[in-house]
């Protein structure tokens, strides 16, 4: 196990590599530069805009730049500066990856315990009115885009007379240090993003789930186990549900960034302090190495993820093994 562990991981560099050319290559591709909106300025001049070029090493030639931002990265850890503002890559996604990451894992943890029982329970009671609205829920969630969710559920508090919409916390608290107020106050916002993120998320899984577990209940040794006369409960805690997840810890792996890049609009649209907007600004305004830097942030958590989802399932699975 340790020796495929250090494989993957090995494997990694090359794949990072690749990845960070092609993006790179993407990036360049647009039309245009980042310095095309001081041309439409009339206080830039058009030699102003050359010296603010060559300032930000955009005179040189794509390989050029793509060569000095990964020698930066390998020898110093250096992901290069922001045009839009000057600052350092890493200080800005620093400043938005904590409340992106945690929003992130929120909404997967919630998402599973939801989803993870209603598929089950509509798998083994598919004929019940139960189920039936549990999958109609399915139909709507799969439907309704996360960011509409979003609207709907502020126009909802609003009509209710409530005042927790947008960001994470009130203006009050905003700077403030932490105290008990401060962290009701953050529930009272942060239930909007998660279930405007989780619901697509909820149906999906429980959907999943309750097909993987439909499957699992036709296989011969199902029909074998309650030959034998085990309980109901035994027959699918143990072996039906054990192996119908199997599937869903294959999936997982592709929850995190999914989650990370697909908060774009919800985050604009609720004003929240994650790098979704900040991936948007880059990409927009062509700011290539911090768009750079966050593509490459995503493709590394679907590495990461996919090796934690085979080792759970290696964990889960005796039937699984990795030489």
């Amino acid at each position: 196990m340790f020796l495929y562990f250090l494989r993957r991981v090995l494997g990694m560099i090359p794949t990072l590599l690749l990845i960070s050319v092609v993006c790179f290559a993407v990036i360049k591709l647009q039309p245009g530069s980042f310095t095309d909106q001081y041309l439409e300025d009339p206080r830039f001049s058009r030699e102003t805009v050359e010296r603010i070029r060559a300032q930000l090493g955009l005179d040189q030639s794509a390989a050029a730049q793509y060569g000095k931002w990964l020698w930066g990265v390998v020898t110093r850890g250096d992901f290069g500066y922001s045009f839009a503002n000057g600052q350092p890559v890493v200080n800005l996604i620093g400043e938005r990856l904590g409340w992106t990451v945690f929003i992130a894992l929120l909404t997967l943890l919630v998402s599973w315990l939801i989803a993870v029982p209603l598929g089950i329970y509509t798998a083994i009671r598919r004929h019940g009115k139960t189920s039936a609205f549990a999958n109609f829920f399915g139909y709507i969630g799969l439907a309704v885009p996360d960011f509409l969710a979003a609207l709907l559920l502020i126009a909802l508090v609003l009509n209710l007379g409530g005042t927790n919409v947008g960001g994470l916390n009130s203006p009050r608290f905003i700077g403030e240090p932490w105290s008990g107020a401060k962290l009701i106050d953050l529930l009272g916002h942060l239930w909007i993003p998660v279930v405007a993120l989780g619901l697509e998320g909820v149906a999906s899984i429980m959907r999943q789930m309750r097909a993987s577990t439909l499957d699992v209940l036709s296989q011969d040794y199902i029909r074998t186990a309650r030959a034998k006369g085990l309980r109901n409960n035994t027959v699918i805690w143990r072996h039906a549900v054990r192996n119908a997840i199997n599937p869903l810890i294959s999936l997982a792996g592709l929850s995190l960034p999914t989650l990370i890049s697909g908060t774009i609009i919800v985050s604009i649209v609720l004003s929240l302090p994650t790098i979704g907007p900040l991936l948007y600004d880059s990409l927009i305004n062509k700011d290539q190495y911090t768009a750079l830097t966050l593509l490459m942030l995503s493709a590394l958590l679907l590495l990461i993820g996919n090796l934690l989802a085979d080792l759970a399932l290696a964990w889960t699975d005796p039937r699984v093994r990795y030489q």
